[in-house]
Protein backbone atom coordinates (compact mmCIF):
# COMPACT_ATOMS: atom_id res chain seq x y z
CA UNK A 1 0.00 0.00 0.00
CA UNK A 2 1.31 3.45 -0.96
CA UNK A 3 0.61 6.18 1.58
CA UNK A 4 0.66 9.95 1.28
CA UNK A 5 1.35 11.75 4.55
CA UNK A 6 -0.09 15.22 4.98
CA UNK A 7 1.93 16.86 7.73
CA UNK A 8 5.58 16.33 8.58
CA UNK A 9 5.44 17.01 12.30
CA UNK A 10 6.16 14.58 15.11
CA UNK A 11 3.26 12.27 14.27
CA UNK A 12 4.03 12.32 10.55
CA UNK A 13 7.64 11.35 11.20
CA UNK A 14 6.56 8.60 13.61
CA UNK A 15 4.19 7.15 11.00
CA UNK A 16 6.97 7.24 8.39
CA UNK A 17 9.20 5.33 10.80
CA UNK A 18 6.50 2.72 11.50
CA UNK A 19 5.92 2.23 7.76
CA UNK A 20 9.65 1.91 7.05
CA UNK A 21 10.08 -0.73 9.76
CA UNK A 22 6.99 -2.69 8.70
CA UNK A 23 8.20 -3.39 5.18
CA UNK A 24 4.57 -3.96 4.16
CA UNK A 25 3.85 -0.44 2.88
CA UNK A 26 5.66 2.60 1.54
CA UNK A 27 5.42 6.37 1.81
CA UNK A 28 4.59 7.66 -1.65
CA UNK A 29 5.07 11.30 -0.70
CA UNK A 30 4.99 13.72 2.23
CA UNK A 31 3.11 17.02 1.89
CA UNK A 32 3.63 19.86 4.33
CA UNK A 33 2.57 23.48 4.81
CA UNK A 34 4.80 24.79 2.01
CA UNK A 35 3.21 22.50 -0.60
CA UNK A 36 0.29 23.46 -2.80
CA UNK A 37 -2.28 20.70 -2.33
CA UNK A 38 -4.93 19.75 -4.88
CA UNK A 39 -6.65 16.52 -5.91
CA UNK A 40 -3.75 15.58 -8.20
CA UNK A 41 -1.35 15.66 -5.25
CA UNK A 42 -2.57 12.18 -4.29
CA UNK A 43 -2.35 10.41 -7.66
CA UNK A 44 -0.99 6.88 -7.25
CA UNK A 45 -1.66 6.68 -3.51
CA UNK A 46 -3.81 4.02 -1.86
CA UNK A 47 -4.53 6.03 1.30
CA UNK A 48 -3.89 9.45 2.83
CA UNK A 49 -2.98 10.02 6.48
CA UNK A 50 -3.45 13.59 7.75
CA UNK A 51 -1.85 14.82 10.98
CA UNK A 52 -1.74 18.59 10.71
CA UNK A 53 -3.64 21.36 12.50
CA UNK A 54 -7.24 22.51 12.30
CA UNK A 55 -6.77 25.31 9.77
CA UNK A 56 -4.59 23.21 7.46
CA UNK A 57 -7.02 20.29 7.53
CA UNK A 58 -10.04 22.48 6.80
CA UNK A 59 -8.14 24.12 3.94
CA UNK A 60 -7.05 20.78 2.43
CA UNK A 61 -9.82 18.24 3.03
CA UNK A 62 -11.80 19.16 -0.08
CA UNK A 63 -8.78 18.33 -2.27
CA UNK A 64 -8.22 15.09 -0.37
CA UNK A 65 -11.76 13.79 -0.80
CA UNK A 66 -11.90 14.99 -4.41
CA UNK A 67 -8.89 12.77 -5.17
CA UNK A 68 -10.92 9.60 -4.56
CA UNK A 69 -8.23 8.31 -2.20
CA UNK A 70 -9.48 7.28 1.28
CA UNK A 71 -8.39 9.64 4.07
CA UNK A 72 -7.40 8.82 7.65
CA UNK A 73 -7.54 11.98 9.80
CA UNK A 74 -5.80 12.36 13.14
CA UNK A 75 -5.99 16.16 13.19
CA UNK A 76 -8.18 17.39 16.05
CA UNK A 77 -9.89 20.65 17.00
CA UNK A 78 -12.44 20.81 14.13
CA UNK A 79 -15.47 19.26 15.85
CA UNK A 80 -17.58 22.33 15.05
CA UNK A 81 -17.12 21.57 11.33
CA UNK A 82 -17.80 17.83 11.64
CA UNK A 83 -21.25 17.79 10.04
CA UNK A 84 -20.07 19.88 7.10
CA UNK A 85 -17.13 17.55 6.50
CA UNK A 86 -19.39 14.48 6.76
CA UNK A 87 -21.76 15.91 4.14
CA UNK A 88 -18.89 16.80 1.82
CA UNK A 89 -17.41 13.29 2.11
CA UNK A 90 -20.80 11.78 1.23
CA UNK A 91 -21.32 14.19 -1.71
CA UNK A 92 -17.87 13.33 -3.10
CA UNK A 93 -18.48 9.58 -2.76
CA UNK A 94 -15.23 9.44 -0.85
CA UNK A 95 -14.15 7.77 2.40
CA UNK A 96 -12.77 9.30 5.59
CA UNK A 97 -11.98 7.81 8.98
CA UNK A 98 -11.58 10.29 11.82
CA UNK A 99 -10.37 9.61 15.33
CA UNK A 100 -9.03 11.93 18.00
CA UNK A 101 -6.75 9.09 19.03
CA UNK A 102 -5.69 5.98 17.09
CA UNK A 103 -4.08 4.18 20.02
CA UNK A 104 -5.61 0.76 20.65
CA UNK A 105 -5.08 1.33 24.38
CA UNK A 106 -7.01 4.58 24.32
CA UNK A 107 -9.88 2.98 22.44
CA UNK A 108 -10.04 0.19 25.02
CA UNK A 109 -10.09 3.00 27.61
CA UNK A 110 -13.10 4.53 25.81
CA UNK A 111 -14.99 1.25 25.87
CA UNK A 112 -14.14 0.63 29.53
CA UNK A 113 -15.27 4.17 30.36
CA UNK A 114 -18.52 3.69 28.45
CA UNK A 115 -19.31 0.59 30.51
CA UNK A 116 -18.33 2.21 33.82
CA UNK A 117 -20.56 5.22 33.11
CA UNK A 118 -23.45 2.88 32.28
CA UNK A 119 -22.98 0.81 35.45
CA UNK A 120 -23.07 3.80 37.82
CA UNK A 121 -26.03 5.49 36.10
CA UNK A 122 -28.73 3.97 38.39
CA UNK A 123 -26.84 4.96 41.55
CA UNK A 124 -27.09 8.67 42.35
CA UNK A 125 -24.40 8.43 45.02
CA UNK A 126 -21.78 8.03 42.27
CA UNK A 127 -20.57 11.14 40.49
CA UNK A 128 -18.10 11.23 37.59
CA UNK A 129 -15.66 13.75 36.13
CA UNK A 130 -12.82 13.78 33.60
CA UNK A 131 -9.31 15.19 33.64
CA UNK A 132 -6.59 15.33 30.99
CA UNK A 133 -2.94 16.34 31.17
CA UNK A 134 -0.64 17.24 28.28
CA UNK A 135 2.60 19.11 27.61
CA UNK A 136 2.52 22.89 27.28
CA UNK A 137 2.84 22.68 23.48
CA UNK A 138 -0.54 20.97 23.10
CA UNK A 139 -2.73 23.20 20.92
CA UNK A 140 -6.32 22.09 21.59
CA UNK A 141 -7.86 22.53 25.03
CA UNK A 142 -9.33 20.19 26.13
CA UNK A 143 -7.79 17.46 24.02
CA UNK A 144 -9.75 15.70 21.29
CA UNK A 145 -9.36 12.50 23.29
CA UNK A 146 -10.97 14.13 26.35
CA UNK A 147 -13.87 15.39 24.22
CA UNK A 148 -14.39 11.88 22.86
CA UNK A 149 -14.26 10.45 26.41
CA UNK A 150 -16.87 12.99 27.53
CA UNK A 151 -19.13 11.98 24.63
CA UNK A 152 -18.89 8.34 25.72
CA UNK A 153 -20.02 9.27 29.23
CA UNK A 154 -22.93 11.41 28.01
CA UNK A 155 -24.14 8.57 25.77
CA UNK A 156 -23.97 6.02 28.59
CA UNK A 157 -25.11 7.97 31.64
CA UNK A 158 -28.39 9.92 31.31
CA UNK A 159 -27.67 11.76 34.56
CA UNK A 160 -24.96 13.72 32.74
CA UNK A 161 -26.28 15.97 29.97
CA UNK A 162 -23.74 18.72 29.27
CA UNK A 163 -19.98 19.22 29.43
CA UNK A 164 -18.48 22.04 31.50
CA UNK A 165 -14.88 23.16 31.05
CA UNK A 166 -14.91 26.14 33.41
CA UNK A 167 -17.25 27.52 36.07
CA UNK A 168 -17.95 31.23 35.81
CA UNK A 169 -19.00 33.64 38.57
CA UNK A 170 -18.18 31.17 41.32
CA UNK A 171 -21.29 29.08 40.71
CA UNK A 172 -21.46 25.44 41.76
CA UNK A 173 -21.40 22.50 39.37
CA UNK A 174 -24.87 21.10 38.69
CA UNK A 175 -25.49 17.38 39.05
CA UNK A 176 -26.30 17.00 35.33
CA UNK A 177 -23.01 18.63 34.26
CA UNK A 178 -19.86 16.67 33.45
CA UNK A 179 -16.69 18.52 34.32
CA UNK A 180 -13.68 18.13 32.00
CA UNK A 181 -10.54 19.58 33.57
CA UNK A 182 -7.43 20.30 31.48
CA UNK A 183 -3.86 20.71 32.69
CA UNK A 184 -0.92 21.84 30.53
CA UNK A 185 2.30 20.94 32.26
CA UNK A 186 5.92 20.58 31.20
CA UNK A 187 6.51 17.61 28.92
CA UNK A 188 3.61 15.38 30.02
CA UNK A 189 2.89 13.17 27.02
CA UNK A 190 -0.78 12.45 27.67
CA UNK A 191 -2.86 11.26 30.63
CA UNK A 192 -6.66 10.87 30.55
CA UNK A 193 -8.59 9.89 33.66
CA UNK A 194 -12.19 9.39 34.66
CA UNK A 195 -12.81 9.73 38.40
CA UNK A 196 -15.94 8.13 39.85
CA UNK A 197 -16.61 9.15 43.43
CA UNK A 198 -19.09 8.44 46.24
CA UNK A 199 -19.04 8.93 50.01
CA UNK A 200 -17.77 5.37 50.40
CA UNK A 201 -15.24 4.88 47.61
CA UNK A 202 -13.47 6.19 44.53
CA UNK A 203 -12.97 4.41 41.23
CA UNK A 204 -10.47 5.68 38.67
CA UNK A 205 -10.20 4.62 35.03
CA UNK A 206 -7.06 6.02 33.45
CA UNK A 207 -4.89 5.82 30.34
CA UNK A 208 -1.30 7.06 30.18
CA UNK A 209 0.45 7.33 26.82
CA UNK A 210 4.17 6.49 26.92
CA UNK A 211 5.08 7.47 23.35
CA UNK A 212 3.65 8.06 19.88
CA UNK A 213 4.18 4.51 18.63
CA UNK A 214 0.68 3.35 19.55
CA UNK A 215 -0.94 6.33 17.80
CA UNK A 216 1.14 5.87 14.65
CA UNK A 217 0.69 2.11 14.29
CA UNK A 218 -3.04 2.48 14.91
CA UNK A 219 -3.31 5.09 12.14
CA UNK A 220 -1.52 2.78 9.69
CA UNK A 221 -3.81 -0.14 10.58
CA UNK A 222 -6.81 2.16 10.17
CA UNK A 223 -5.55 3.16 6.70
CA UNK A 224 -5.29 -0.52 5.71
CA UNK A 225 -8.87 -1.12 6.85
CA UNK A 226 -10.27 2.02 5.23
CA UNK A 227 -8.65 1.27 1.87
CA UNK A 228 -10.47 -2.08 1.84
CA UNK A 229 -13.76 -0.61 3.07
CA UNK A 230 -13.66 2.26 0.56
CA UNK A 231 -13.62 -0.22 -2.33
CA UNK A 232 -16.93 -1.68 -1.10
CA UNK A 233 -18.76 0.98 0.91
CA UNK A 234 -17.45 4.56 0.80
CA UNK A 235 -18.43 6.78 3.72
CA UNK A 236 -17.42 8.59 6.88
CA UNK A 237 -16.12 6.23 9.56
CA UNK A 238 -14.81 6.32 13.11
CA UNK A 239 -12.44 4.18 15.13
CA UNK A 240 -15.51 2.41 16.54
CA UNK A 241 -16.44 1.22 13.04
CA UNK A 242 -12.91 -0.09 12.53
CA UNK A 243 -12.77 -1.87 15.90
CA UNK A 244 -16.31 -3.27 15.66
CA UNK A 245 -15.33 -4.84 12.34
CA UNK A 246 -12.24 -6.38 13.91
CA UNK A 247 -14.05 -7.63 17.01
CA UNK A 248 -16.79 -9.24 14.93
CA UNK A 249 -14.30 -11.63 13.29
Amino acid sequence: MKLTLVGNGRMGRQIADIVARSGAHSIDRVLDFQDKIDADSFNGSDAIIDFTVRDAFLANYQAMIASGVPVVVGTTGWDDAMERVRKDVASAGSSMLYSANYSLGVNIFFRTLREAARLIAPFEQFDIALSEQHHTGKADFPSGTAIKAAEEILKSNPRKRTVVRELEDGRKLRSDELQVASIRLGTVFGVHSAIIDSESDTIEVSHTAKNRTGFASGAVHAAEWLAGRHAVTPGFYTMDDFLNDLFSV
